[in-house]
């Protein structure tokens, strides 16, 4: 809880920083479309935060999220799916796509970052073949209301994706922090080997945390592409895993697995997007982004080697001091 604290007085910090240097920061306008952003981000950054507490990686959102974006495209306006069809459709494949990547981890015993590293690059190859890098959209194909609403609509001035998020947040925490499931999946990324010893199922885990990532990241995929209303095989979603990784790792979400929380990824999400704002408020290139991300990443990562090297000297002591008793 001290992790997210932390993270969270920064952001009001970092609010209270940037009203300040551009006042145009607190304009509705830019509220909105802040919350819509840490919803549409928010939400496959959940799935990644789920997937780094099993001391796993997933690298292929953004060319995932591309590929789906096209199928998406392709399916309403050439193949003749309806909406539902279509958003299920597109849902399923993701979750067979992360299912492949769940089962060579764990039953092959492959690396995550090769497999995903992989799907990154045979995602992104197979959305520009299959289009002939050619860009797909939606036009004014009729039957899409609702799913243009889901991107780009408001419910009582709130936008559409940040609603989602706060109900896909909700279910997620009661399922991480207060399930059998979590349990086992904290388990599992502080210690898979003596998880297995305790009669845990981790490979079964495991790999059901990837098709939970792959199915958050199907929805933040269809916000995407009806918030664009065309999808570029070549740059849609490009670097967004490095968005979602940034996010989780700052929201207190180690590496090394095992630790991580629902509201900790939310607020990591918040304020990496409150410093893309600040970017563009500032007038600064776009192109730093990569720059901040790069920045928030590493002091997200030397803040858990600093904190992990004290725990353990604490523990240490703990034990030298209850031997010499």
């Amino acid at each position: 809880m001290k992790k997210e604290l932390g993270i969270f007085v920064l952001l009001i910090v970092l609010c209270i920083i940037v009203s300040i240097v551009n006042p145009n920061f607190l304009l509705p306008i830019n509220l909105q479309n802040l919350a819509r952003q840490i919803g549409a981000f928010g939400i496959f950054s959940i799935g990644l935060g789920l997937v780094i507490i099993t001391g796993g990686i997933e690298l292929s959102v953004g060319s995932m999220m591309a590929l789906l974006g096209v199928v998406l495209s392709m399916m309403l306006t050439e193949w003749g799916f309806g909406a539902p069809l279509g958003v299920l459709a597109i849902i399923g494949i993701a979750m067979v796509l992360t299912l492949g990547h769940g089962l060579l981890i764990t039953r092959l015993n492959m690396q995550p970052f090769i497999v995903t590293l992989c799907g990154l690059l045979f995602y992104r190859g197979l959305a520009r073949f299959v289009t002939k890098d050619e860009t797909k959209g939606f036009g004014t194909v009729e039957g899409l209301d609702f799913l243009r609403y889901l991107a780009n609509g408001n419910l009582f001035g709130i936008p559409m994706p940040f609603v989602l998020l706060l109900i896909i947040s909700a279910i997620t925490w009661v399922v991480l922090h207060r399930s059998v499931y979590g349990r086992y999946l904290f388990a599992t990324g502080r210690n898979a080997e003596a998880s297995r010893y305790a009669g845990i199922n981790t490979n079964q885990i495991i790999t059901f945390t990837y098709v939970i990532a792959g199915a958050l990241t199907a929805i933040s995929g269809i916000i995407f592409a009806f918030y664009t209303n065309s999808v570029s095989p070549a740059n849609h979603g490009n670097a967004y895993e490095l968005y979602g990784i940034a996010a989780a790792v700052l929201g207190g979400c180690s590496l090394r697995g095992g630790e991580g929380s629902v509201v900790g990824i939310l607020i990591g999400t918040a304020l990496l997007q409150v410093l893309r704002n600040l970017v563009n408020l500032l007038g600064i290139p776009s192109s730093l982004d990569f720059a901040v991300m790069g920045a928030v990443i590493l002091i997200g990562v030397m803040a858990d080697q600093i904190f992990t090297e004290r725990r353990n000297r604490r523990q240490v002591t703990l034990m030298r001091e209850t031997t010499a008793r």
